[in-house]
Protein backbone atom coordinates (compact mmCIF):
# COMPACT_ATOMS: atom_id res chain seq x y z
CA UNK A 1 0.00 0.00 0.00
CA UNK A 2 1.16 3.58 -1.23
CA UNK A 3 2.19 5.71 1.67
CA UNK A 4 1.34 9.51 1.61
CA UNK A 5 3.88 11.06 4.41
CA UNK A 6 2.79 15.23 4.99
CA UNK A 7 6.08 17.02 6.48
CA UNK A 8 5.42 19.88 8.98
CA UNK A 9 7.15 22.20 11.41
CA UNK A 10 8.11 25.52 11.90
CA UNK A 11 11.10 27.43 9.95
CA UNK A 12 14.52 25.82 10.39
CA UNK A 13 13.01 23.05 11.96
CA UNK A 14 14.59 20.48 9.86
CA UNK A 15 11.95 19.47 7.57
CA UNK A 16 14.02 18.92 4.05
CA UNK A 17 16.77 16.83 5.63
CA UNK A 18 14.05 14.68 7.44
CA UNK A 19 12.08 14.18 4.34
CA UNK A 20 15.72 13.08 2.67
CA UNK A 21 16.00 10.79 5.61
CA UNK A 22 12.86 9.15 5.15
CA UNK A 23 12.37 8.92 1.47
CA UNK A 24 15.58 7.24 1.53
CA UNK A 25 14.36 4.45 4.27
CA UNK A 26 10.83 4.03 2.83
CA UNK A 27 12.14 4.64 -0.96
CA UNK A 28 9.92 7.40 -1.68
CA UNK A 29 9.59 10.29 -3.70
CA UNK A 30 10.06 13.43 -2.08
CA UNK A 31 9.09 16.87 -2.76
CA UNK A 32 9.98 20.12 -1.16
CA UNK A 33 8.51 23.36 -1.84
CA UNK A 34 11.87 25.54 -1.78
CA UNK A 35 13.19 24.58 -4.82
CA UNK A 36 10.42 24.97 -6.85
CA UNK A 37 9.68 28.57 -5.17
CA UNK A 38 13.03 29.14 -5.54
CA UNK A 39 13.45 28.50 -9.14
CA UNK A 40 10.09 29.59 -10.52
CA UNK A 41 9.29 32.67 -8.36
CA UNK A 42 12.54 34.26 -6.72
CA UNK A 43 13.32 36.49 -9.00
CA UNK A 44 9.72 38.15 -9.28
CA UNK A 45 9.63 38.52 -5.27
CA UNK A 46 10.35 42.11 -4.02
CA UNK A 47 9.09 41.80 -0.65
CA UNK A 48 8.20 39.73 1.58
CA UNK A 49 4.03 39.33 1.30
CA UNK A 50 2.80 36.55 2.72
CA UNK A 51 -0.21 36.83 0.32
CA UNK A 52 1.78 36.94 -2.94
CA UNK A 53 4.09 34.21 -1.40
CA UNK A 54 1.51 31.44 -0.56
CA UNK A 55 -0.27 32.16 -3.61
CA UNK A 56 2.77 30.89 -5.92
CA UNK A 57 3.54 28.40 -2.85
CA UNK A 58 -0.26 26.90 -3.80
CA UNK A 59 0.34 26.81 -7.94
CA UNK A 60 3.22 24.67 -7.08
CA UNK A 61 1.36 22.39 -4.92
CA UNK A 62 -1.20 21.92 -7.02
CA UNK A 63 1.36 21.05 -9.61
CA UNK A 64 3.25 18.60 -6.88
CA UNK A 65 -0.49 17.23 -5.94
CA UNK A 66 -0.95 15.94 -9.59
CA UNK A 67 2.66 14.09 -10.15
CA UNK A 68 2.05 12.48 -6.49
CA UNK A 69 -0.68 11.57 -7.85
CA UNK A 70 0.12 9.53 -10.31
CA UNK A 71 3.11 8.22 -8.34
CA UNK A 72 0.75 6.93 -5.03
CA UNK A 73 -1.79 5.66 -7.85
CA UNK A 74 1.11 2.97 -8.94
CA UNK A 75 1.83 1.98 -5.15
CA UNK A 76 4.67 4.39 -5.42
CA UNK A 77 5.31 6.39 -1.74
CA UNK A 78 5.40 10.27 -1.78
CA UNK A 79 7.02 12.28 1.22
CA UNK A 80 5.58 16.06 0.80
CA UNK A 81 8.19 18.37 2.35
CA UNK A 82 5.55 21.72 1.61
CA UNK A 83 6.04 23.75 4.42
CA UNK A 84 2.13 23.04 5.63
CA UNK A 85 2.36 25.97 7.55
CA UNK A 86 -1.39 25.94 8.57
CA UNK A 87 -4.21 23.17 9.31
CA UNK A 88 -6.21 24.13 6.48
CA UNK A 89 -3.17 23.61 3.87
CA UNK A 90 -2.73 20.34 5.67
CA UNK A 91 -6.09 19.46 5.43
CA UNK A 92 -6.51 20.12 1.90
CA UNK A 93 -4.00 17.50 1.45
CA UNK A 94 -5.11 14.83 3.52
CA UNK A 95 -8.40 15.23 2.39
CA UNK A 96 -7.27 14.60 -1.36
CA UNK A 97 -5.31 11.51 0.00
CA UNK A 98 -8.54 10.44 1.11
CA UNK A 99 -10.08 10.48 -1.98
CA UNK A 100 -7.72 8.41 -3.40
CA UNK A 101 -8.10 5.65 -1.02
CA UNK A 102 -5.35 6.50 1.43
CA UNK A 103 -4.86 7.46 5.05
CA UNK A 104 -2.42 9.85 5.36
CA UNK A 105 0.67 10.50 7.38
CA UNK A 106 1.57 14.12 9.36
CA UNK A 107 4.90 13.99 10.96
CA UNK A 108 5.14 17.19 12.81
CA UNK A 109 8.94 18.29 13.21
CA UNK A 110 9.49 20.44 16.47
CA UNK A 111 12.51 22.06 18.05
CA UNK A 112 13.28 25.45 20.29
CA UNK A 113 13.41 28.50 18.43
CA UNK A 114 17.42 28.48 19.73
CA UNK A 115 18.36 25.43 17.43
CA UNK A 116 16.45 26.41 14.56
CA UNK A 117 18.07 29.49 14.28
CA UNK A 118 21.25 27.97 14.52
CA UNK A 119 20.15 25.52 12.23
CA UNK A 120 19.06 28.45 9.96
CA UNK A 121 22.26 30.05 9.98
CA UNK A 122 24.02 26.74 9.33
CA UNK A 123 22.08 25.79 6.65
CA UNK A 124 23.41 30.05 5.32
CA UNK A 125 26.56 29.54 5.73
CA UNK A 126 26.89 26.18 4.25
CA UNK A 127 24.79 26.11 1.48
CA UNK A 128 24.38 22.42 0.85
CA UNK A 129 22.45 21.91 -2.27
CA UNK A 130 20.82 18.90 -0.83
CA UNK A 131 18.62 21.36 1.65
CA UNK A 132 19.57 24.91 0.73
CA UNK A 133 17.60 26.67 -1.73
CA UNK A 134 17.72 30.10 -0.46
CA UNK A 135 19.14 32.32 2.28
CA UNK A 136 16.42 32.41 5.26
CA UNK A 137 16.80 35.81 6.82
CA UNK A 138 15.80 36.96 10.55
CA UNK A 139 13.27 38.94 8.85
CA UNK A 140 11.96 35.82 7.29
CA UNK A 141 12.33 33.78 10.11
CA UNK A 142 10.31 36.06 12.45
CA UNK A 143 7.96 36.77 9.93
CA UNK A 144 7.45 32.95 9.32
CA UNK A 145 7.59 32.21 13.01
CA UNK A 146 3.92 33.33 14.19
CA UNK A 147 2.17 32.18 11.03
CA UNK A 148 3.09 28.11 12.04
CA UNK A 149 0.02 26.12 13.53
CA UNK A 150 0.92 23.65 15.49
CA UNK A 151 -0.81 20.11 14.51
CA UNK A 152 -3.44 18.91 17.04
CA UNK A 153 -3.41 15.08 18.54
CA UNK A 154 -6.35 14.42 16.03
CA UNK A 155 -4.46 15.84 12.92
CA UNK A 156 -1.74 13.12 14.17
CA UNK A 157 -3.29 10.17 14.84
CA UNK A 158 -2.15 8.74 12.16
CA UNK A 159 1.23 10.37 12.03
CA UNK A 160 3.92 11.76 14.65
CA UNK A 161 5.64 14.00 16.48
CA UNK A 162 9.38 13.93 16.00
CA UNK A 163 11.62 16.44 18.28
CA UNK A 164 14.03 17.47 16.04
Amino acid sequence: MARLILVCGPTGVGKTTYSLSLAKKIEAIKFSIDPWMQTLFSKDMTSLDFEWMMERVNRCSEQIWQVSEQILAINGNVILDLGFTTKEQRDIFVNRAKLVGLDPEIHYLDASTDIRKQRVEKRNTEKDPAVYAFEVTDMMFNFMEPRFEVPDENELKNGRKINA
